[in-house]
């Protein structure tokens, strides 16, 4: 069905919608190659919301040579009137003759349409090639649109022997600079960054993007059930912030609303936030992907809620010892039957670290481990 040509041309397509990484939110990221007679006569791709589409761009850049020409899109092109007109609109005007898509678009108000529409205009159709590769560009995306929710990624820094922090909750800094910058970088492609109010009590931290290019900055979003952050945290500098907590208290409410944030109150019904109302409130914003960089506890209950979709590790070279703190607060195990099995998609090493990614298998269902 597909050449070795109509690959590599889609191989170029995705190449291009990852300039788009840490920009399109909440939109997909998308790339788009036009070719005529086995040459590339324009290709683009989607830089952010409000913006042209790849397919766009692309056909700006071949202007007439589009005309018989065949488009290979990393996404099927859009069929409705969003901040911008219809893709498919503007490839049937030009003239283009063939549509090679890698997959179909799972938003709603797409699914099929824009290939539909591109049949029923004469237009040659194909679908599936390399989708693999564009449903991993796109997870968050993915996710929102048939899940309601974003892909929730836990970044945990640890030791070799699992330790996150002395038993003080001292933990700067366990791993390298090279593996800090590329977290940074992992924060620059999230929309949120997610925490708990103890990781702000101990560490004050900002959760921006700092050592890597910073188009715009994630929003941050902290746990916090008895709202018990200061006011003069950092991370509420600049406001934008997003406090989840699970107590209605005028006063404290009104204080971080002068430091700009804002407040949900979602409680789950036993004192605590409840983590699937906050992804769910989350995935109505708009939020493709969130980076969770919290303790123990925060991780944990994420886990045990069955809401962690990837897991990042940094492993550093050291040993702390059994006294220090570890990566998941979970219920001990009856029985090693219990365990929750990973899969590891990669291994590679950063700087002096080892940088694991990994998702997790078929869940294991336990009691939820209360979040802070």
């Amino acid at each position: 069905m597909f050449s070795a040509a109509d690959s590599a041309f889609m191989a170029r397509a995705l190449r291009l919608a990852r300039r788009g990484l840490a920009t399109t939110t909440p939109n997909p990221r998308v790339g788009c190659v036009l070719v005529a007679a086995g040459a590339i006569v324009g290709e683009g791709w989607h830089e952010r919301a409000g913006g042209p589409h790849a397919e766009i761009r692309a056909l700006r850049a071949a202007g007439a040579r589009a005309r018989g020409a065949t488009a290979y899109v990393s996404l099927e092109p859009c069929s409705h009137h969003g901040r911008t007109p219809p893709c498919v609109d503007a490839l049937i005007e030009a003239g283009v003759a063939r549509v090679v898509a890698a997959m179909e678009d799972p938003n709603p108000a797409v699914a099929g349409t824009g290939l539909a529409r591109l049949n029923a205009a004469g237009i040659e159709t194909a679908c599936g090639l390399n989708e693999a590769e564009a449903r991993e560009l796109n997870v968050g995306f993915v996710s929102r649109m048939t899940r309601g929710r974003p892909w929730l990624r836990l970044k945990v820094a640890a030791s070799l022997d699992g330790r996150t922090a002395l038993a003080d909750g001292r933990s700067q800094w366990i791993t390298s600079r090279e593996a800090r910058r590329d977290a940074h970088a992992w924060r620059a492609r999230s929309c949120a960054i997610l925490t708990g109010i103890g990781t702000v009590r101990q560490d004050d931290p900002r959760l921006t993007v700092r050592d890597v290019p910073a188009p715009r900055q994630p929003l941050r979003v902290v746990v916090d059930s008895r709202l018990a952050i200061a006011p003069a945290a950092k991370l509420l500098e600049g406001g934008g912030a997003l406090i989840a907590a699970a107590i209605d208290d005028p006063a404290r409410i009104a204080a971080l609303r002068a430091r700009g944030a804002e407040v949900l109150v979602l409680p789950d019904g036993r004192g605590r936030v409840d983590l699937a109302a906050l992804m769910a409130e989350l995935g109505r914003r708009g939020i493709n992907e969130v980076l969770c960089e919290g303790g123990a506890r925060l991780n944990g209950a994420l886990l045990a809620a069955g809401l962690a979709d990837e897991l990042l590790f940094y492993l550093a070279p050291c040993l702390i010892g059994d006294a220090a703190l570890g990566m998941f607060d979970l219920p001990a195990l009856a029985d090693l039957g219990e365990k929750r099995t990973l899969e590891i998609l990669e291994l590679r090493r950063v700087g002096s670290d080892l940088r694991i990614l990994a998702r997790p298998l078929t869940p294991v269902p336990c009691p939820l481990t209360p979040a802070p």
